[in-house]
């Protein structure tokens, strides 16, 4: 288990109790590091500033006791934003019929970037119906480096 997991393990119970699922813990920075936690509500409420504040204060207090990190950092909690990143398999599900950005871990016929419509997950495949071809891909999983949703007013704009 790496740290960020272990992290996770940690907050994710409390969390929950308060109604926020956790979308991603980051840790990141070599010198000064950054612990990174995205938030949203399990209610579907988009997250406000006092949202961030009271999920800040209970992990705070859940790190100190349990100091899985044993050096200085500086915690960020926020929203996913609108273009939210995809993670997990129920991920893929929740957001089946939105307009998706994912690049891959190695290329794939010549590239890493796929854009177009998430028609849903099967097993451990995603499908995408890709922008710039009306052609349905299934990309693996595990063969994903980083998947995002593409904001509304972005696919309007490129229309």
């Amino acid at each position: 288990m790496n740290l960020e997991q272990r992290i996770e393990e940690i907050i994710i119970p409390s969390l929950l109790t308060r109604g926020y699922r956790v979308v991603r813990v980051q840790l990141q920075g070599s010198k000064r590091k950054t612990l990174q936690i995205m938030i949203e509500r399990t209610d579907g409420v988009g997250i406000t500033v006092d949202d961030c504040a009271l999920a800040s204060h209970a992990i705070s207090i859940l790190l100190e006791v349990d100091n899985p990190i044993h050096e200085p950092y500086v915690l960020e909690v926020s929203s996913p934003g609108l273009d939210r990143p995809l993670i997990t398999k129920s991920d893929f599900e929740r957001f089946e019929g939105s307009m998706v950005k994912i690049e891959l871990n190695t290329p794939r016929e010549g590239t890493r970037r796929f854009r177009g419509l998430l028609l849903g997950i099967e097993g451990d495949l995603i499908k995408i119906e890709i922008e710039s071809q009306k052609e349905v891909a299934e990309i693996a999983l595990s063969d994903i480096q980083r998947a995002k949703l593409i904001p509304e007013y972005e696919t309007s704009r490129s229309s």
